[in-house]
């Protein structure tokens, strides 16, 4: 059996498909991170929203009381009450009114909190396309190496090439967002 004689540019065209299935591989490997973690800041939003909506519901309950005890003040005649009377509504109301306002700060901490993970979700969803498009081109260029490589055609690695570069092209943007 006579010995094939190898085209030289069947080394590069093995390297270059090397080190195409090394990007490709660490771009699914980043990806698959910045999609856990876009999960995962969801999910503490999500939470954070929840909370903030039990803060305004316990709110609304304060502000209910507050209110019927107001009105109930209002109607009675203050003349004949008792004074530990009147100054328990009195401390009452001022109680309510202090819980009804810390209520509203908590709310804006939660808020400000809940927007800061879906800023971060944001962020990890736009890496994670970047190096889900960058493992699209990567395999493509992959796929045409190997057909390159099968039928001993140079012009089709070379365009394997040109869709590596635009590959790595995001795989790069998917760690520094430049576009």
């Amino acid at each position: 059996m006579a010995e094939e004689k190898k085209e030289k540019w069947t080394t590069f065209l093995a390297i270059s498909t090397i080190l195409i299935a090394v990007c490709a591989t660490l771009s699914t490997f980043k990806g698959g991170g910045f999609s856990t973690q876009s999960l995962l800041n969801q999910s503490k939003a999500s939470d954070e929203w929840a909370h903030y909506q039990s803060k305004g519901i316990k709110g609304y309950l304060y502000e209910l009381q507050k209110d019927k005890l107001q009105l109930e003040l209002d109607m009675i005649n203050k003349e004949n009450l008792k004074p530990n009377v009147l100054e328990e509504y009195e401390t009452k109301i001022a109680y309510y009114s202090k819980s009804i306002k810390k209520y509203e700060e908590d709310k804006k901490e939660i808020s400000a909190l809940a927007k800061s993970y879906e800023d971060q979700r944001d962020e990890n969803k736009a890496h994670s396309k970047a190096f889900g498009i960058a493992v699209i081109f990567l395999q493509v260029s992959i796929l045409l190496s190997s057909i390159s490589a099968l039928l001993k055609k140079k012009y089709i690695w070379f365009l394997s090439l040109a869709i590596a570069v635009v590959g790595i092209f995001y795989f790069v943007d998917g760690f520094l967002l430049f576009i």
